[in-house]
């Protein structure tokens, strides 16, 4: 297979930002398709960067991925970039690869918070915007406001002259057109493609000792880890020996096995590859994030890249239900244990520690949608495990008890601000700003982290679902005391069998329900949240026991409320300290940790 090399005037290097749902995936999926005019792709048209099925619903991207098009002779290497900050460990590293960013924001909504914090990143490492008004189609949109408002927030993250004085690009990437004038509407996307090769410098050829800074991982069944990156200096060649300089200072010689530059939405094989262009390097061994591969007789390596700690932590489990087995593939601890520690392998931001002589890990993440996403996965993979209640984790900094502090913001209607306001306080938020856009207010809080679990759902119910939320983690700071959780107790299933409508129905006064009738239930199985604080025990197992005698009128009609069905972040944001999810590729259950109702008794004494 022959491969084009470039000269280096001919690569553009650019990360694409942008707020979660604001058509960043969307636009990049057009630029592919704009690409394979250029080159012979023949799948082009059915290229999706969100390629797993979670990522696709969620409407989300999860992990950053790589590709390239060709337009005009030139190669346009995209890092498409996740918007949500639970993964803002992926931002920061991949920027490094770049040399310009597409700022992407939606023309109604304009830039929001998420954008700010890897904008700010992109503009301190130096990289060149463009900015992509998006979704000008849309029958309420203010493309002008929003560019007056992109130029705002990059005065107030420091901006240079050069970087104020960028180029903006409008359209629709659903529609597939993009247009240096609004009101002007194309038929394609080049516009854009034009801009990145106009304005975004081609990346400098540095003569002299390898060095390759790795900022991304990618894992393959058959070679194992694949150490991604962008050769800032000197050639790296295939079949040569190599020095890989550890964070840590120390250093172990490996062997390269194969090089990999990427090509459209694949890879392909090369024999070298020179200062500027990213590859993948596939033949290393135990390397990590931050790692840097140098020439072997001149080891000089870059100042490694910091990693997010994690700030929240979850006990995961087998499951040890009486429906164990019943669904899942995978349900010893073996299972498990080796599916954690596979996903370390291309999972920075998370860490695994089992406990001793019993089958409890704890597992530390970024927050839990971080978490939650793991766990969805291994469910579809079919897996059964159960996940204790997130807890967020504590340092000592100079003998004072520090908890995570998230910056959180909410865009809601005025008349709700009131609502939002008493919610986030109650959970020891302190209100930072305030500001009023076109009859929403926008309110910029600081809270721990340990407040922002079960927020969300209490925030979009006291909105009527108008709220917009978003948290990114922002530093350390002292213990704010004693936040109030939920109050209601559970009420819990007495005996295992068969959830009765008519039983169902005598109990709808003590609170709502969580299961439906016909639902196989277990004792100690949390079935609904009592009205009252306190546990509950009940039998919803209970039917109507049927008689030859005649009754004095008709019997009444059951009418039953339909039961809460929680998503697995509601879940795990509900459940209390001594309860359990309980996850199987068919079933989401609530548990008591302790099934039997004496020994739960005795061990709460």
């Amino acid at each position: 297979m022959r491969v084009k090399i470039y000269c280096m005037q001919n690569i553009r290097n650019i990360a694409i930002i942008a707020h979660v749902d604001h058509g960043k995936t969307t636009l990049v999926d057009k630029m592919l398709v704009a690409g394979a005019l250029y080159k012979d792709h023949e799948k082009a048209g059915e290229l999706v960067l969100d390629n797993n099925d979670l990522e696709r619903e969620r409407g989300i991207t999860i992990v950053s991925k790589n590709v390239s098009i060709n337009y005009k002779d030139t190669k346009i290497n995209i890092i498409d970039t996740p918007g949500h900050s639970d993964f803002g460990g992926e931002v920061e590293r991949v920027l490094n690869m770049a040399d310009g960013v597409l700022l992407l924001v939606d023309a109604f909504e304009g830039p929001m918070p998420q954008t700010r914090f890897v904008l700010q990143k992109a503009i301190e490492i130096g990289l060149k915007p463009i900015v992509v008004i998006n979704k000008v189609d849309k029958p309420n949109c203010r493309p002008d406001e929003v560019h007056e408002a992109v130029f705002d927030l990059m005065f107030s993250l420091d901006a240079t002259e050069e970087q104020l004085d960028f180029p903006v690009v409008y359209g629709s990437a659903k529609q597939n057109w993009m247009s240096t004038d609004w009101k002007n509407q194309t038929d394609n996307i080049y516009p854009l493609l034009d801009a990145i090769i106009e304005h975004i410098p081609a990346p400098k050829s540095i003569e002299g000792p390898l060095q390759m800074l790795i900022t991304s991982l990618d894992y393959s069944s058959y070679v194992g880890r694949i150490a991604i990156g962008r050769v800032h200096r000197g050639t790296i060649k295939e079949n040569t020996d190599i020095a890989l300089v550890r964070r840590d200072g120390s250093i172990n010689k490996c062997r390269i096995k194969e090089l990999n530059v990427f090509s459209g939405f694949g890879k392909t094989k090369v024999s070298e590859v020179s200062s500027g262009e990213l590859c993948a390097v596939i033949g290393l061994d135990k390397f990590d994030i931050g790692d840097c591969i140098c020439d072997l007789n001149e080891p000089d390596a870059l100042p490694p890249i910091a990693i997010d700690e994690p700030t929240m932590s979850m006990v995961f489990t087998i499951n040890n239900s009486p429906f164990f087995g019943k669904d899942g593939k995978f349900v010893t601890s073996r299972h498990i244990h080796e599916r954690l520690i596979k996903e370390l392998d291309k999972n920075l931001a998370l860490r695994v520690e089992k406990e001793e002589s019993s089958d409890i890990w704890h597992v530390y993440g970024r927050g839990v949608l971080h978490l939650s996403v793991l766990i969805e996965t291994m469910r579809r993979e079919g897996y059964e495990l159960q996940v204790g209640q997130p807890q967020v984790i504590y340092k000592e900094i100079d003998g004072v008890k520090c908890e995570p502090i998230e910056e959180l913001t909410v865009n809601v209607p005025e008349e709700n601000s009131g609502k939002v306001i008493e919610l986030v306080t109650s959970r020891k938020g302190e209100i930072v700003n305030m500001e009023s856009k076109n009859e929403r207010i926008h309110l910029l809080f600081h809270i721990p982290s340990r407040g922002i679990i079960g927020l969300r759902t209490n925030l979009l119910t006291a909105t009527a679902g108008e709220a917009v939320i978003a948290h990114r983690f922002i530093k350390y700071a002292p213990y704010k005391g004693d936040i109030a959780r939920r109050v209601n107790g559970s009420m819990i299933a007495m005996e295992s069998g068969t959830a009765f409508a008519y039983a169902i129905d005598k109990l709808q006064d003590r609170g709502k329900f969580f299961v439906f009738p016909q639902d196989e239930v277990y004792a100690g199985q949390v079935v609904g949240e009592h009205c009252k604080e306190g546990d509950l025990v009940i039998n919803v197992t209970k039917s109507k026991k049927l008689t030859n005698m005649r009754a004095s009128g008709s019997d009444e009609k059951t009418k039953i409320v339909p039961p809460i069905v929680f998503s697995l972040e509601e879940a795990l944001e509900y459940i209390k300290e001594d309860e359990y999810v309980e996850i199987t590729p068919n079933a989401m259950r609530l548990r008591k940790i302790i099934l039997d109702e004496i020994e739960r008794k005795r061990a709460n004494k």
